[in-house]
């Protein structure tokens, strides 16, 4: 694991400023047009001074973070004193040059719990599904169910832009992401996106529409994705082929 990914207090110092919560999306999202912007909203807080408020609001960004990361079992107590040992510049009880290390371990046992459970979830869930007369299985495990077929006979190469629409869910419905919710679609790199993505889109033709179910090492494997994607996730998407730009490999 990289330091820059453990060290994490100073980065989330820096996106509270921005009030925006770490994710990892399945696809890149495109460049936002330009709109009116809307004046800024007043602060209204429960504190009496700025410094109270913007303390508060750097605990959350890091708790979100944390959560995002896949550490929100840690020890609070020891995480605020910890905290404190650092600000008020007291010697640490654990040697700088070991923390990484530790981080590293709790988070890989963390991830490799969460993992063990949503993969055996996933697999009883895609076993039940299989048995469905409409649900296709192809033989490295990804599962399809053909909603529409399009008239266009054109196929994307893995060096196109797919223009698509998509809803991802996990198992349980749990929506994740969706350029549907959003009302814009999408435009990406095919190879830039997760395998089952990858392979799917390939069989699919322009105008057609599938239901794609992924196993979590078509997916994003023993990591976690943003905040509601856990280790070892099976996931579902609805999605749209609705463009193709010819790439490099036409």
């Amino acid at each position: 694991m990289k330091k820059t990914v453990l060290v994490f207090a100073t980065t989330i110092a820096i996106v509270a400023l921005n009030a925006q919560e770490v994710k990892k999306p399945v696809v890149k999202k495109p460049v936002a047009k330009t709109v009116a912007t809307k004046p800024a909203a007043t602060v209204v807080s429960a504190f009496k001074t700025s410094t109270d408020t913007a303390s508060y609001g750097i605990g959350v960004r890091i708790a979100q973070n944390l959560k995002s990361q896949g550490f929100d079992g840690v020890n609070q107590e020891l995480l605020k004193r910890a905290i404190g040992d650092v600000l008020q510049n007291k010697t640490l009880a654990i040697p700088d040059s070991l923390i990484d290390a530790s981080l590293e371990a709790y988070h890989k046992k963390a991830m490799n719990a969460k993992s063990s459970v949503a993969k055996k979830e996933g697999e009883a869930f895609l076993a039940a599904n299989a048995k469905k007369l409409s649900v296709k299985v192809l033989p490295d495990g990804l599962q399809y169910e053909v909603i529409k077929t399009g008239s266009d006979t054109t196929h994307p190469l893995l060096t196109d832009k797919v223009k698509c629409h998509y809803h991802g869910t996990l198992i349980n419905g749990k929506v994740f992401d969706s350029s549907v919710d959003r009302g814009e679609p999408i435009t990406f790199p095919l190879n830039g996106v997760i395998k089952g993505w990858q392979e799917a889109l390939q069989l699919m033709t322009v105008g057609s529409k599938w239901r794609l179910f992924i196993p979590s090492d078509l997916a994003y494997g023993d990591q976690q994705a943003g905040s509601i994607i856990a280790p070892g996730s099976t996931l579902i998407f609805t999605v749209e082929l609705l463009g193709i730009e010819k790439g490099d490999g036409k």
